[in-house]
């Protein structure tokens, strides 16, 4: 038996505070049996910890970091209190973090600063890289070549680069996720990319209670949404629904290691 998976979520948003119990509940009911909640700056870290542990049962797990866009927020360093939380059981990944040049919201070095503190937190706490990249691919690319002898093992979530970007990613050793914009029609070079690469290195997520897929676009999103996304890679790759549910499967296992069913 094959299950979805939301490897890429917000129930620690605020626009969840009327009724988180309900929508853990829709997503329960379309067959979610893993939701990762990814944090955005340290109290968001600590609230994404604290859901893991209240819904444990849920399949609820966690990350914690500091988004680029509040990356200004951390200008002395990684706070003690992330490296605490980054031993906790139920926390899986760092971040997310990475580059966003769209909105500029911390400024770019500090943004790259950031970015290699969590990398480093990454490595001692043996957990892969949860990235947040936005027109910001060379510059990625740029530090990470700079860095040459490490082992990335992370995720580039909702990839919104070129097949360039695609194949240098994949080359580092990331996996690549898509979100509802893989379901938009001006985006075929995003399904084609979703067509062509490998299948073992391939997620799918929400980055809810944004960006919802086509059939929900402009409410909010939520993480039963994401047999949204599935049915549309399932589509571009012409197999069946439920091999890419097992595909997605075994590669969130492998890369966040969590607990089997």
């Amino acid at each position: 038996m094959s299950y979805f998976v939301d490897t890429h979520c917000h129930l620690n948003s605020e626009d969840y505070n009327e009724d988180l119990d309900e929508v853990i509940e829709r997503a329960k009911s379309q067959g979610l049996a893993r939701m990762l909640v990814v944090a955005a700056d340290v109290p968001n870290s600590r609230q994404a910890v604290e859901l893991a542990e209240k819904y444990a049962s849920y399949g609820i797990y966690a990350t914690v970091g500091v988004h680029p866009h509040e990356a200004s927020t951390i200008v002395d360093g990684i706070p003690e209190e992330l490296f605490l939380l980054a031993q906790h059981p139920r926390v899986l990944a760092i971040g997310e973090s990475g580059l966003d040049y769209y909105y500029d919201h911390s400024p770019r070095e500090i943004q790259k600063q950031s970015l290699l503190w969590h990398i480093e937190l990454a490595e001692k706490a043996k957990k892969p890289l949860v990235l947040h990249i936005r027109d910001a691919f060379d510059d990625l690319f740029d530090i990470l070549k700079e860095n040459d002898k490490r082992q990335y093992h992370g995720v580039i979530h909702c990839f919104s680069g070129n097949s360039y970007h695609a194949k240098y990613a994949l080359e580092l050793g990331f996996y690549l996720s898509f979100a509802g914009p893989v379901t938009y029609k001006k985006n075929q070079e995003l399904r084609d990319i979703v067509a062509s690469m490998p299948l073992n290195r391939l997620l799918c997520e929400t980055d809810a209670p944004w960006l919802a897929p086509k059939r929900y676009r402009g409410k909010r999103n939520e993480p039963a949404y994401v047999t949204e996304v599935y049915d549309m890679v399932a589509d571009v790759r012409l197999i069946d629904r439920e091999e890419l549910k097992e595909a997605l499967w075994n590669n969130a296992c492998s890369l966040f290691r969590w607990e089997e069913l």
